[in-house]
């Protein structure tokens, strides 16, 4: 996909999908930048990079902090004089009935999902327009385009993200930057397998018509193309990624 000599970032890199996606833009020559709270995982990932021949490095941030957000995307800067890609791939939810959640758990599942969002994208915003070059990428999910049971708040702040998205590709797309959306449905991750049982999990690959789970690879394969130059007359657009089990217009 010719992503060489670009710079990028994923958040939530250290593992899962965010994993996935940092070890594909660096497959097609991108730099990548890890963002992550856990930084052990996130350092490993970089290694792991490295040793393939490949740049990346890892920061210690929690998106829901905008001058962290900020001062990170200053440290990608003072390092790689640039940032070509922003992939906003941070999420987190329990899975609960929104009649038995917490106020303070909405506004966490609505900082971490929503509002981490805007804040790495602000910041990533301030090296993209002066370069007049950009690509946005947000992962959303198919709970917001269809609704999920007990993922409520979170299909709503990732409903956030999909209407975010589609009204700053229009503000930017001047600039040369795309703003776009990958929206899975179930991944196959450490963080969901904590979240399922194990019947809940089989359930949800006998339902999808292909037979089984999404998997972070499937996640980054849709990234990388609208990170590259073929997808650079597309923008505010949502691609899911789901094995045909949600199939919304």
């Amino acid at each position: 996909m010719d992503l060489d000599g670009q710079i990028a970032i994923v958040t939530g890199g250290g593992q899962g999908i965010g994993h996935g996606i940092a070890e594909a833009l660096a497959a097609e020559g991108a730099s990548v930048a890890i963002f992550d709270v856990n930084i052990a995982a996130a350092n490993a990932v970089a290694v792991a990079i490295g040793a393939a021949g490949m740049r990346a490095f890892a920061l210690e941030v929690d998106v829901t902090d905008l001058a962290r957000v900020a001062r990170a995307c200053d440290e990608v800067r003072s390092r790689w004089s640039r940032i070509d890609i922003l992939v906003n791939n941070v999420g987190w939810t329990p899975n609960e009935a929104f009649a038995d959640s917490q106020p303070e758990t909405w506004r966490r599942i609505v900082d971490v999902n929503y509002a981490g969002t805007l804040n790495c994208t602000r910041a990533a915003l301030a090296a993209m327009v002066p370069q007049r070059r950009g690509r946005i990428i947000s992962i959303a999910s198919d709970a917001a385009r269809v609704g999920t049971p007990r993922e409520a708040v979170y299909a709503g702040a990732k409903a956030a993200v999909i209407g975010f998205s589609k009204s700053l590709a229009a503000e930017v797309a001047r600039h040369g930057i795309t703003v776009n959306v990958v929206s899975p449905a179930t991944v196959d991750t450490p963080l969901l397998r904590g979240m399922l049982s194990a019947e809940q999990i089989e359930r949800r690959e006998k339902a999808n018509p292909m037979g089984r789970l999404g998997t972070p690879e499937d996640v980054a394969a849709a990234v990388v193309f609208f990170a590259s130059p073929r997808a650079g007359y597309v923008t505010g657009q949502v691609l899911s990624v789901n094995g045909g089990v949600v199939r919304a217009g």
